[in-house]
């Protein structure tokens, strides 16, 4: 994954980003992607994502 910040390119302009909860059995994560971008996600451990509901 990279490092570099890369500008969206979805076709309507805006950046699409999505987030899913993946459980392969051993372990459950949160990944967020910006799908409109290559290469563009982040995946952590479901027990160390924030609640937006405690957070706000």
């Amino acid at each position: 994954m990279s490092t570099k910040a890369t500008p969206a390119s979805a076709v309507d302009g805006e950046p699409e980003v999505m987030a899913s909860v993946d459980d392969d059995g051993a372990k459950t994560r949160l990944i967020i992607a910006d799908t409109s971008t290559d290469d563009a996600w982040i995946a952590m451990a479901i027990e160390d994502a924030v609640v937006l509901s405690e957070r706000c």
